[in-house]
Order: structure tokens, then C-alpha cells, then sequence
């Protein structure tokens, strides 16, 4: 079968022929029809992500949207390895085999699930997000954190504020946003902007989609004595690491605060909060789409388009 394979993790994967997935007990061979291209399949791909394997060759994809035996649709995750999503077949659990709810096309499936989960599972089962709170989105102009505004809102949110770079101020608001930040300042008047707004309204959660520098820049403004005088519970769920795989963290900033640092990914979300939130999320698109720029291509162009990157689009690749 033809199948985007990871033959090194220094190189994109290359489009070519791969072995055909076998299924075993419990599991299901899915023909996938879209694969959408996430951050943590590059990140797998890589090599850098914590959840890679080392071992090569392997077929790229983490999640798709296929067709199982008897026709039925399906939104399956984890794919046997090396039998990735990114391939004509792909073999799953039964278990992470999500039937596909009418009306929800499976490009857009594809594109939006995995992004869509992450801050659906974040707000709700790590954050634990309740209704008249206020929530921080660091990366929001990226197609994640787009869906994290949208969200959000259809959660319970009272107030969203969305920080991020490339913004635009008016198409965020469409989302829900009711503050944009532009992180395109520098970093003393970023902070400033910052400990302004949590002075005025303050936040109960924040979703950081970035890390690195701009989460330093952030939690800088949080370690003001006169914010923590006021402040409540601060939630602060740290999603992916776009900007930096590391930060320097003052100790002061925690024993100053009410800030409560949480992961959520595998491993800190299990997965059947994981494979709920998919699910949740699925049925709350077919009932009433999420606004998303999804761009499909086929599988066959994955080299040359792999170096792309995110910039409110999410591609998903068919085979």
C-alpha cells in the first residue's frame, strides 16, 4: 500500500510503498479516506516527542478518519505501530474506533479533532472549567488555539483573551474573543498589557499552547504582589511547546500565587478522558460546525509540504 514513511528522523517522510497492516484480536483495519497533520505527528516524527518510540521506519499519523469492514465511518486514534494514519490502511483498537457523527464531512474531522480535543479535554477534565470563568489563550491565531476561543465560549466561558502573533484582531473576535493580545510588543509592555487585563477582569485559566519564551513573558506578569492580592485560583495548562521545549520558572512565582502549573496530553489525560473529549467534541461539530481552515491534499505531496507550517490552517492529507 502507499503510505508516508519516516525513514529518518532528520528528513520528511517520503511517499512509497509500505507492508499492509494485519489485524489482531480486537483490532480493525481501517482504509483511511483523511490524516490530519498535527504537531505531535511532527514531533514524532522527529524523533523529539516523548512518546516516540526510536525506532524506524514507520508509517506517519497518529489519527484519521477511514472506513471500516462494514463501511461504517470512523474516527480511530493510535494506530498500531508502524502502521501510522498517513496510508492507504491503517490498523486501530477497536476501542479507539469512534463512530463518525452525520453531517460532519471526514476532511474536516480529520483536521479539527485532534486540535479541537486538546483544548476540549484541557478545559474540561484538566482545568475543570467552570461556567462565568475566565480563560487566557496563549497561541491563539494558530488553527488550535482558533478552536480553543471557540470552545471556550460554547463551554461556559465569560471572558476569553486571545495572545498571539500574526494577529487579527476582528476575525479572532468572530471566534469569541472578547480581548486580543498582539505578542508582537516588546516584552515589557507585553507584560504590562498583560497584568492590565488581570487586574481589570481577572483569569482563571490559562491554555498555553507556545511555551518557552512567551509562557516566561506571562508568568512574569503574573508574579506582581499587588495581582496576587486579588487573585483566585489560577490554572495554567501547558498544551504544546512551539516556542521552547524549556522555561526558567522563578520559585518566587509559585510561592507568590495561587498558580497551579498542569499538563495535558497522554499521560496526563487518560485515554478515556481522551477518547471522550474526542467524542464530545465530534457530536458538538455535527451539531454546530466550529469555524476552521482546513486545506486537503493528497498523501502523495506529503515531502514537499511537511516544512509548512501552521498559520490557522490545518492540512489533511488523502490517500
Amino acid at each position: 500500500m502507499n503510505a508516508a514513511i519516516v525513514h529518518s528522523f532528520d528528513k520528511p517522510p517520503q511517499y512509497g510503498s509500505f507492508s499492509e497492516p494485519v489485524a489482531a484480536a480486537h483490532e480493525a483495519i481501517v482504509s483511511v479516506t483523511a490524516a490530519g497533520l498535527h504537531p505531535l505527528v511532527r514531533g514524532l516524527a522527529r524523533g523529539s516527542h516523548y512518546g516516540s518510540s526510536g525506532s524506524l521506519p514507520f508509517v506517519a499519523g497518529v489519527d484519521g478518519v477511514g472506513r471500516l469492514a462494514d463501511g461504517t465511518r470512523t474516527f480511530f486514534v493510535l494506530p498500531r505501530s508502524p502502521f501510522g494514519s498517513f496510508a492507504e490502511r491503517s490498523v486501530a483498537a477497536q476501542s479507539t474506533c469512534l463512530p463518525l457523527p452525520e453531517g460532519l464531512d471526514d476532511a474536516t474531522a480529520a483536521g479539527t479533532a485532534n486540535p479541537g480535543m486538546s483544548s476540549w479535554v484541557a478545559l474540561k477534565s484538566r482545568a475543570q472549567l467552570v461556567a462565568g470563568e475566565s480563560v487566557l489563550i496563549l497561541g491563539a491565531t494558530g488553527s488550535a488555539g482558533q478552536l480553543a476561543i471557540q470552545i471556550a465560549k460554547r463551554l461556559g466561558a465569560r471572558r476569553v483573551i486571545a495572545a498571539g502573533r500574526n494577529v487579527e484582531e476582528s476575525q479572532l473576535k468572530k471566534l469569541g474573543a472578547d480581548v486580543v493580545i498582539s505578542m508582537n510588543q516588546e516584552q515589557a509592555d507585553l507584560i504590562s498589557t498583560y497584568r492590565k487585563e488581570w487586574a481589570e477582569s481577572g483569569v482563571d485559566v490559562v491554555l498555553d499552547y507556545l511555551w518557552g519564551k512567551p509562557a516566561e513573558t506571562l508568568l512574569a506578569a503574573i508574579a506582581q504582589k499587588s495581582l496576587q492580592q486579588r487573585a483566585s485560583r489560577i490554572r495554567y495548562v501547558q498544551i504544546g511547546s512551539i516556542a521552547g521545549e524549556a522555561i526558567t520558572l522563578p520559585g518566587a512565582t509559585l510561592r507568590s500565587s495561587k498558580l497551579e502549573i498542569l499538563g495535558s496530553g497522554f499521560g496526563s489525560a487518560s485515554m478515556p478522558e481522551m477518547l471522550q473529549g474526542i467524542a464530545e467534541f465530534l457530536e458538538e461539530s455535527a451539531r454546530e460546525p466550529f469555524q476552521a481552515n482546513i486545506e486537503p491534499a493528497p498523501l502523495r505531496d506529503v515531502e514537499a509540504l511537511w516544512v509548512r507550517r501552521d498559520q490557522g490552517t490545518r492540512l489533511v492529507f488523502q490517500p
